[in-house]
């Protein structure tokens, strides 16, 4: 047997992205534990490391990346496509977060041990991308899974489609790097990447006619207006979350459902005529929906199976290209949707959503019951997977899902304590101190939507899922 150095740790986390760094932020602050964080990237960041030069949150900053330190500045955008609304984070910026985290914060604590460019295989082993030394890792409570939350982008994952010689094909990141101007473009995908190449294509003056979009699936599209996790728009917030439990109240059907979601603009579409068949909770603000659908040229027919220098090829036809057209491969899946486990299983952890779209959240909130409660079962009760969505009908399981959640969390004391102070929860805070403000202007209006809360909660959480039954 290979005779190896041991790296011992009270925790061994694998992965250094968002989910790793929020889940280790937490147990520093929450216990005396000591972690050994190893990864193969040289960096903190996961998979904003990889990402697009223009990759932006769809969220607010306010809301991302570790309980401990804020994101970003606290403004409100004054410009662009989501002026008005809590600023956005950039993949630049959210990479420098993180490494500063692990400079400043986590590394000078004495508790924490960084391995970057490191592979670690299924037998514990560790070994480095870059001398190739070996160590054999050994958590002495338990091993944290991370890495299994890891999102694929263009530029680490290949298309999964046949490509001729002399195509001009680029992910979004070589896009920003053309030197010679294109006879057109092809965006290939329908998901988050895709809306910010085709966002950035027409920011940079590319004419929508020149611009064809092959988009298998068109999605259902959240409306940012409605997740602002700030005092100003406390109200707003509120009288979202209302109106999608009084629309689930009386929705007559999942099809009504969607119907009245789309009305109150709580769901948004690019295209009005096309039914969505997906949803990954992807994040647009009206602007950026109306410059969407400026681009008319867009393609059904399937997924791509090939492109040849002179047309591409599809599951149910094909369409002319030639030489000189960009093609831009956006057709990576994105967030991973392997299947729910339990999070909690003896000396091992598995982060996964525990609130709907909330992964820095989720990490945080399960380090804490880590840090906090005893039996796994305990722990796994309040820390049931939350699933990461794809289709429409995900849009109700997750609701339901996190509703659940939140109910076994309103029966512990403790646990309303920790979500009141965590920045990364935000909701429970603000609206206590939009209470506080309405009440010492004598506002009603802020009693009203409450009380409009209380009596469409139960009764539309429970229409959800009958509709998901159904």
């Amino acid at each position: 047997m290979e005779n190896l150095d041991t790296l011992e740790a009270d925790y061994v986390i694998t992965g250094a992205g968002t989910t790793a760094m929020a889940f280790a932020d937490t147990l520093l602050s929450e216990s005396t534990a000591t972690m050994v964080i190893a990864d193969r990237r040289s960096r903190p960041g996961g998979h904003w490391l990889d990402a697009y030069p223009f990759v932006r949150l769809h969220g607010a900053a306010a809301v991302y990346g570790v309980n401990s330190q804020p994101l970003g500045h606290g403004v409100i955008d004054s410009v662009g496509l989501n002026r008005g609304l809590s600023e956005l984070a950039s993949g630049p910026e959210i990479c420098a977060y993180f490494d500063r985290l692990m400079q400043h914060r986590l590394l000078p604590s004495g508790r924490v041990t960084y391995l970057s460019r490191h592979e670690i295989g299924a037998d514990g082993v560790a070994t480095s991308l870059v001398n190739g030394r070996r160590v054999r890792l050994k958590a002495r409570r338990k091993w944290v899974d991370a890495a299994r939350a890891d999102s694929q982008v263009p530029a680490t994952h290949k298309p999964n489609f046949r490509v001729a010689d002399g195509v001009r094909l680029v992910t979004p990141t070589e896009l920003t790097r053309l030197t010679e101007p294109a006879s057109g473009f092809v965006i290939v995908g329908g998901g988050k990447t895709s809306i910010d190449t085709a966002l950035w294509l027409l920011e940079h003056g590319a004419d929508p006619d020149s611009i064809t979009w092959i988009r298998p699936r068109d999605a259902w599209l959240l409306n940012r207006a409605d997740i602002q996790p700030t005092l100003p728009f406390a109200y707003s917030t509120l009288e979202a979350i209302t109106s999608e439990l009084e629309v689930a109240r009386d929705a007559a059907s999942v099809q009504d459902l969607f119907a009245k979601l789309e009305a109150r603009r709580l769901l948004l579409r690019i295209d009005p005529e096309v039914e969505p068949t997906m949803y990954r909770c992807a994040t647009v603000s009206e602007a950026e929906l109306e410059q969407l659908r400026r681009i008319r040229r867009v393609v059904r027919l399937g997924r791509v199976q090939a492109i040849e220098r002179d047309r591409i090829v599809f599951a149910q036809g094909e369409l002319a290209t030639t030489p000189g057209t960009v093609h831009v491969h956006c057709s990576t899946s994105g967030l991973p949707r392997a299947p729910i486990e339990p999070v909690f299983q003896g000396e091992r952890i598995v982060p996964q959503y525990v609130r709907r779209c909330s992964p820095s959240f989720s990490a945080a909130f399960i380090a804490h019951v880590e840090a906090t409660v005893e039996t796994d079962e305990e722990k796994n009760a309040l820390c049931r997977p939350v699933r990461v969505p794809e289709l429409p009908i995900d849009w109700l399981r997750m609701h339901v899902d996190s509703a659940g959640n939140q109910l076994r969390w309103s029966q512990r004391p403790e646990l309303q304590q920790w979500l009141r102070r965590s920045r990364l929860d935000a909701f429970m805070g603000l609206f206590e101190e939009a209470g506080r403000q309405a009440a010492s202007e004598g506002n009603t209006r802020w009693a009203e939507l409450q009380q409009r809360l209380r009596d469409a909660r139960v009764a539309g959480i429970k229409r959800m899922g009958e509709l998901l039954a159904a």
